[in-house]
């Protein structure tokens, strides 16, 4: 049989010749491509070219095809590298523009402390002769384009109007992306849904959280820490983008570093907190109270578990006038524990109650607690019991952080 005759006229997209092989390069970060047309003299030699400053890479292909410029413009993107069992890998770093508030400045700090990529900016937060906000955003045509932040802190109704005003503006400034991050969402701590007429007023913060303006990246994220009922993630609407966080990673970090850390039992006041946390403390003894109703009063019982000989932390997601957890305390020292301690996320303690918790001295661990653990989520507490036992700041700076690069 004869062969073949050659093609006259061979496809060159599938038998292209390479002038030069590609090279392709782990600094070149997310290119951005940008078609440039050819000078007219230059027509009949087509070329792909990669550019990774300061030089460029070319690929000459046998087509009469236009050459197409791949140009990469991504400088807000620093990028490192590391090593897995698989080979190399390279991670991305989102350049973020973190706002916040005057309560939220020292946590702002510590958030920027965490990566060179989050940058803070200022506003300038002023009132008029008649208390009402008059706020500004400094340079706000330079965040056009950038991923933007605003830490709050909705401490009391007071200062929740004036943070929604910025809130609502930083999306509207042609902002790549915009997240909220409140540390602790304050409504429905107290609320109990029983007779008609109740108000769920986390219901209604959660609606207002849910219309803010979408950015020209879609929807706002919001990041919040161990909300108080689980059944409050359902009050979001669907232009917000709910992210739940948990401060018990740094509670299990910070139990690591303890001398007798192999003798630690957890113990949760109710079964709320039981459903709640039990998972991520798995791998700690369990022990359980429950709250009996006994005529007007509500008891503190031990419900399982063997808290003798051991140290016992209580861990909750809040804490506000301290009662229960003071109960649960005298419960767990009266069935032998013999040291006991106490975390929760958000220390809120309205009207100084946090004066009711006294440092365990001497080994009595019913008059005192070895450790009472809080998070910076609520800023005015952190300041007042700052360097003040049993009490111990745990930053979420560093859990902040990574949820910004999400």
């Amino acid at each position: 049989m004869p062969a073949s005759p050659a093609l006259k006229n061979p496809n060159p997209l599938t038998t292209p010749k390479f002038a030069r092989k590609p090279y392709c390069s782990s600094s070149i970060a997310k290119p951005q491509f940008k078609l440039q047309l050819p000078s007219q003299s230059r027509r009949n030699q087509p070329r792909c070219e990669i550019r990774s400053s300061p030089s460029w890479t070319t690929v000459d292909y046998a087509s009469k095809i236009d050459p197409i410029h791949v140009i990469p413009n991504s400088p807000v993107i620093p990028m490192t590298s590391t090593s897995t069992p698989l080979g190399p890998t390279v991670q991305y770093s989102k350049k973020v523009c973190l706002f916040y508030c005057p309560e939220t400045k020292a946590l702002a700090d510590g958030v920027a402390a965490q990566s060179d990529s989050i940058e803070l900016r200022s506003i300038n937060w002023r009132t008029f002769e008649d208390g009402f906000p008059n706020l500004f955003i400094t340079n706000a045509h330079g965040i056009r384009g950038q991923h933007v932040a605003f830490l709050a802190s909705f401490s009391s109704p007071g200062v929740i109007f004036e943070q929604l005003s910025i809130i609502y503006a930083l999306p509207k400034l042609f902002v790549a992306s915009f997240t909220l991050v409140l540390p602790f969402f304050p409504t429905g701590t107290f609320e109990r849904m029983e007779d008609e007429g109740d108000v769920a007023t986390a219901f209604t913060l959660a609606r207002i959280l849910s219309n803010i303006p979408i950015s020209r990246g879609g929807p706002t994220s919001l990041v919040t820490f161990d909300i108080h009922a689980l059944q409050e993630r359902f009050y979001f609407g669907d232009n917000v983008l709910p992210c739940f966080e948990s401060g018990i990673p740094l509670l299990m970090k910070r139990l690591q570093q303890l001398p007798d850390s192999d003798n630690i039992s957890i113990a949760f006041p109710d079964d709320g907190a039981w459903k709640r946390f039990h998972r991520q403390l798995q791998h700690f003894p369990t022990i359980v109270c429950a709250k009996v109703r006994e005529g007007e009063q509500r008891i503190v019982r031990l419900k399982e578990g063997e808290p003798k000989g051991r140290h016992v932390v209580i861990v909750d997601d809040l804490v506000q006038s301290g009662g229960t957890l003071i109960e649960c305390q005298k419960v767990l020292a009266a069935h032998g524990a013999s040291k006991i301690s106490a975390y929760v996320t958000h220390g809120i303690f309205p009207n100084r109650s946090w004066e009711r918790f006294k440092h365990d001295t001497g080994g009595i661990p019913e008059e005192g607690l070895a450790y009472f653990w809080i998070t910076d989520s609520c800023p005015l507490t952190v300041k007042e019991v700052n360097n003040r036992r049993p009490f111990e700041v745990l930053s979420l700076a560093g859990s902040i952080s990574a949820a910004l690069q999400i």
